[in-house]
């Protein structure tokens, strides 16, 4: 898959909330969800698990209760820019901790439906597994799982011995806050707490670091995993129930620890 680990961006948006839209217009005790329908639209070939019946627009849903939730708006700007046409001008929705195909780009529509939603984005694709009932069924990815991830060293790098080091990156969550980030560094002594950098904000990424002096050298496996608010921990494996989304598990980042200063290549992450 094109994503490979994953992906993640992190930006200040501004916007409206889409409760008040809803307000404004009026909906029905009877309402259930909130369709979202983007102005890219087209058909979906053979080369998908299932074609689609001619074009079709990219559209999802959300529960009502999170459309009229404080985490989400219709954003018409991004880093206090216009959004560009690229970030979906001139209206996106922003969907606070849930995944990025529920963050809607070039919206023209908003539809408030009495039944579950069960378009092509929502139901044939951008969905899970879920065992809960027993018998697997299909669940639409919505919220964020637990994850963190390392930006430096990259893969491939090279450390020198006896010289502190600082393995760094970013954690997030989907509704609940980041409380802890662990890192393995292969040398036998385990988990060991990492530090917290910055100051918490509401769905927002939380970076962090941890300081490390490798003593011998050899090859090393760096792991990180991060820990939220509601105690959910971050997987050491990708899980079958999941396909390639909520691609979450722990990515390990190989680095090798040198005697003393060489010269290299310059190091890229691949």
């Amino acid at each position: 898959m094109q994503w490979q680990n994953g992906a993640v961006g992190n930006a200040a948006w501004t916007g409206v909330l889409l409760r008040e839209i809803l307000e404004m217009a009026g909906v029905k005790r009877t309402a259930r969800e909130v369709l979202l329908a983007g102005a890219d639209s087209g058909v979906v070939d053979t080369n998908k698990k299932t074609a689609s019946p001619g074009p079709i627009a990219f559209a999802r849903s959300l529960p009502l209760e999170k459309a009229i939730a404080d985490s989400t708006m219709l954003a018409y700007s991004m880093n206090e820019e216009p959004l560009t046409r690229d970030h979906g001008y001139p209206l996106r929705a922003v969907v606070g901790g849930w995944f990025g195909m529920a963050w809607v780009k070039w919206i023209t529509h908003i539809t408030v439906v009495e039944q579950p939603f069960l378009g092509y984005w929502q139901a044939r694709d951008y969905f899970r597994w879920e065992r809960s009932l027993g018998e697997p069924r299909l669940v639409p990815l919505a919220e964020m799982e637990v994850k963190a991830q390392i930006a430096r060293p990259v893969q491939g790098a090279h450390l020198i011995a006896g010289q502190p080091y600082r393995i760094f990156g970013a954690a997030w969550s989907g509704e609940a806050v980041i409380r802890q980030v662990q890192v393995c560094t292969g040398d036998g002594r385990g988990w060991r707490e990492g530090r917290l950098l910055e100051t918490e904000r509401p769905f927002a990424w939380r970076l962090w670091e941890y300081m490390w002096t490798p003593e011998e050298v050899g090859r090393y496996i760096l792991r990180c995993r991060a820990i939220d608010g509601a105690g959910c921990v971050q997987p050491d494996l990708q899980r079958s129930d999941c396909e390639s989304y909520a691609a979450n598990w722990i990515v390990p980042v190989e680095v090798t620890v040198v005697p003393e200063p060489q010269t290299y290549e310059e190091e890229f992450v691949i």
